[in-house]
Order: structure tokens, then sequence, then C-alpha cells
């Protein structure tokens, strides 16, 4: 799901790919905002285990259960909703998150109003990440056609919402500040899948995390070796942009 930046367009600075190199920047607190359970796991999943084998913390925060991820209508959806939570803690233990949290907002209805906000900046004056993780949302359709689930750009445009200005500024909802939850300022934003991609970051050491911690979604893998694949090859592609075995890429946006 990378996006890939053909050497001919324009780029970052300047850069191709034969001059672009990996990111060494390395956050040492990480909460990484999604929307349903393996999106992380499909997104930045193997940059989160290069980072926490490395000494950083991390916390995942689902915004859904993914209480409507099925094709059988009969299916019940708090059943399911129980069955993805403990995939992704299942997952989570490969990636080696702190702990995962899910807000429990309806699957394939999720808003980015006031009270997820409000749950995202209690997160995140609670936990006090230097970078927040989540979707581009201004990635509506792909180039390579896919479409990105309206989820997911709700829960990235809440997740910056929260991110800025409202965790950083003591008089959005004051009654947290009152609480002891002060203001906190994010460093960074680190957005995946997107079209414009700034920061690559080798993952040729933790790709095989990446597709273990995926292979946990058992049900809503139709066919997982065919997944592997793709997943191996997206990585690939993306290495080949910074001349490693495997990377994947981000477009960073640094608040400071």
């Amino acid at each position: 799901m990378d996006a890939q930046v053909d050497e001919r367009e324009d780029v970052p600075n300047g850069e191709t790919a034969a001059t672009r190199t990996p990111s060494t920047d390395r956050p040492e607190r990480l909460m990484v905002i999604v929307a349903h359970p393996d999106d992380a796991d499909f997104g930045p999943a193997a940059t989160l285990a290069r980072w926490i084998r490395a000494g950083s913390v991390g916390h995942l925060v689902c915004c859904t259960s993914g209480d409507a991820g099925s094709d059988d209508p009969e299916t019940d959806p708090l059943e399911l909703a129980r069955l993805r939570e403990g995939e992704q803690r299942a997952a989570a233990s490969h990636v080696g998150y702190e702990g995962v949290t899910f807000l429990h907002r309806p699957d394939g209805a999720l808003e980015n109003d006031l009270p997820l906000r409000e749950q995202l900046v209690t997160l995140i004056r609670t936990f006090k990440p230097d970078a927040v993780l989540t979707m581009d949302p201004t990635v509506i359709i792909h180039r390579d056609g896919y479409i990105q689930h309206t989820d997911h750009r709700a829960a990235a445009m809440a997740a910056i919402d929260a991110v800025y200005p409202a965790a950083r500024n003591p008089m959005a909802f004051p009654h947290l500040a009152r609480a002891g939850l002060a203001a906190h300022d994010v460093r960074w934003v680190y957005l995946f899948w997107s079209a414009e991609p700034t920061v690559w970051v080798d993952v040729s050491e933790t790709i095989d995390v990446k597709v273990a911690a995926l292979r946990e979604h058992r049900s809503q893998l139709r066919q997982p070796d065919e997944l592997e694949t793709r997943i191996r090859e997206w990585a690939t592609e993306s290495g080949a942009e910074i001349g490693t075995v495997a990377a994947e890429s981000f477009r960073v946006v640094d608040l400071g």
C-alpha cells in the first residue's frame, strides 16, 4: 500500500531514488491511531517493530473494533468485535506495543466528532507521545485504484485534529486539564499510505514481524499466502527507493 514515486516526478528537495537515504530518526514514544483492527499491521507495523526493538515505546489505538468486517450479514457484530480485538492484541504482541486501546466507535460509521477527539486528546495527554502515526486523510483514491475507507479518513482527521491544536491547547476540553491531564505537544505526525511520502524507513530486518502480525487477523484473511507475497512486494518496491531490501514510507509533518 505504500505509494510509489516515479523518478521523473517532483520529489522532496529534488531527491530521486538514487539520492534518497533511509531515515535514521526514531521517536521515543509513539502512538498509532487507526480505524480498525489490522489497519496498523497493514500500515506501519514493520517500522514500529524496528523502533520498539531499538528502545521506543509504542501504544496502539483502534477507534472501532471492526464489528462490520464480515461478508455474512448474519454475523453477530459483538462476537466479531470480540474476535477481532483478540486478533489485534495477538498481532500487537508481535510488534511489541506496550498496550492497545479500543474506543468502540461504530465500524463503518466513524465520524470525526468532538467526542472522538476528546477520547484521543485524553489518550495523547496521558501517554505523551513524541510522534503520532495515522493514515494520510488527504488520499481518497490511491494510484492503484484502491479507495481509502471512509473510516480511515475519519480516524486520520480525528487524530490530526487531536494532535493540533487540541492536545496542546489547555482550553480545549478544559476539564481534562483541571483533572490533571496537562496540555501536550506532539512533535511529529507520520502519515502512512500517502501519495506524497517524504521519509522512508528501512524495515529489512522487521518485515517478517509485519507478516506475522498480519497472519493473526485470521477472520479477515482469505488468502494469507498471497497477501504475504503482496506485502513483501510492496516493501521491496519501497525499499528500492532507498536502496534497501524492504522499506515503509511516510509523509512526515514536523510540528516543532
